[in-house]
């Protein structure tokens, strides 16, 4: 059972922001979603976030989140002179593999994002609040054929806020504070039905003053592309590079008015309305490491969540959740005592084969 000694806070850098936002533009670009379409999925357990249009900037904010909290976690074995391995890390069109080994047993940690001002406050002043949260899992990753008894759970909270409407865009951008504002592109664009070059690929801005943006996608071989164009006022700027796929628009600065975008092979031109730009920027404070279970412990010792229920963590799950108490969870230092233990193992059965097979 854990007490509030047992929790590891890992200290929160604009650098896990930047690595968790590389990741989400990628998997954007590569990756299908798991509510179809061309919905990025989440790399690990963070993935209990609302369905439906217009979601696609939401989920990039949890992916981003999710992805820094796997960071500062790989940063902190590091710290420790903890062995791990990332050998197996998630692939970006496998988003559902482990991304840490620890001692040969695969990790899975499920990190959740709290927004809430007030809610961040009280956990700031009382951590112990979040031992009584549910160790969540979605349904569908835990009963995934792939997994192993011995693999294992931890469960994280990550607390930031986030600059979502265009007011607090600005408030944010003039306090000095960074965006990163992107316009994911649908599926006519982002996953064609045929596999042929966007030729005469151009894109042009209404704005009243240049603006910079990048475009992200694929090329003929399928690997993530991007190029960076300074669009003058109301000129055509065309696009040197390949594209087979274009997943998204980020721009430099919200822009004041529309951007345009064309290729002969699509038709139309796609107009990027001033409104439809999201900031997927997290302004992490703190992350809090709970604790663990293998996943057999935890199968015996969680229950089905139904779908809409009300959690510590969100106001109304979306899918169907196995939970169990996060305080029933292990501390998590006895377990990075024993991953050293377990490493040693390793070795010696990998130097004594190495002598068997020798003979």
């Amino acid at each position: 059972m854990l007490s509030t000694s047992d929790l590891l806070h890992l200290p929160y850098t604009p650098d896990l922001t930047e690595g968790g936002i590389a990741y989400a533009c990628r998997s954007l670009a590569t990756t299908y979603g798991r509510m179809g379409g061309s919905q990025p999925r989440a790399p690990s357990g963070n993935r209990d976030y609302p369905a439906g249009t217009g979601t696609n900037v939401d989920r990039l904010r949890r992916i981003v989140a999710g992805v820094a909290a796997e960071l500062a976690f790989r940063r902190t074995l590091s710290e420790q002179s903890i062995p791990f391995d990332v050998l197996g890390a998630t692939p970006f069109t496998h988003p559902d593999r482990y991304d840490v080994s620890l001692g040969g047993h695969r990790c899975h940690l499920k990190s959740f994002l709290i927004t809430r001002r007030q809610q961040i406050a009280l956990i700031r002043q009382d951590p112990a609040l979040v031992l009584q949260a549910p160790a969540l899992v979605p349904l569908d990753q835990f009963a995934a054929e792939d997994h192993k008894p011995d693999d294992l759970y931890l469960f994280a909270f990550l607390l930031g806020v986030l600059a979502a409407t265009r007011e607090d865009v600005d408030r944010a951008t003039a306090a000095g504070q960074p965006v990163y504002l992107i316009h994911p592109l649908p599926d006519e664009w982002a996953r064609p039905a045929n596999w042929l070059p966007l030729e005469k690929l151009a894109l042009k801005s209404e704005c009243e003053a240049p603006i910079s943006v990048e475009i992200g996608g694929q090329n003929t071989g399928r690997e993530f592309v991007t190029a960076t164009l300074e669009l003058p006022p109301k000129k055509r700027v065309p696009v040197e590079q390949s594209f087979y796929s274009l997943a998204y628009v980020h721009a430099a600065r919200r822009p004041g008015a529309r951007i345009g975008l064309h290729s002969p092979l699509r038709g139309e031109a796609y107009i990027v309305p001033a409104h439809a730009w999201g900031n997927i920027w997290v302004y992490g404070m703190d992350i809090l490491l709970t604790g663990w279970l293998t996943h057999e412990e935890y199968r015996r010792r969680s229950s089905v969540l139904p779908i809409g229920s009300r959690t510590f963590q969100y106001d109304q799950t979306r899918t169907k959740n196995l939970s169990g108490p996060v305080i029933e969870l292990k501390p998590l230092g006895g377990l990075l005592a024993h991953v050293k233990e377990w490493e040693a193992e390793r070795g010696r059965l990998a130097h004594l084969g190495a002598i068997l097979s020798s003979r």
